[in-house]
């Protein structure tokens, strides 16, 4: 497991974690812990297709509108040539 050291941390921050800790039942690295845990670690995981519908739906596309996205080039493209 890996360590941190956190300095220069400002009094009230220190005094609000530990406050928050004792309100949660756990120490204050516990508490921390979950904090930058919760910070960094999405609960659950991005799926593209759901945050491409949510756009889609954001942005109330007309009828005529969707349509015109649905008319691209539907020709198989150039394969690549690296030489």
């Amino acid at each position: 497991m890996a360590m941190l050291t956190v300095r220069n941390l400002p009094d009230e921050v220190h005094r609000a974690l530990r406050v928050r800790a004792a309100n949660h039942g756990c120490s204050t690295e516990a508490e921390v812990r979950a904090i930058l845990a919760a910070a960094v670690k999405p609960q659950e995981r991005l799926r593209l297709g759901s945050l491409l519908a949510d756009i889609g739906r954001q942005t109330q596309l007309t009828d005529a509108e969707a349509e015109l996205l649905n008319q691209r080039d539907k020709a198989s493209p150039d394969p690549v040539d690296f030489e």
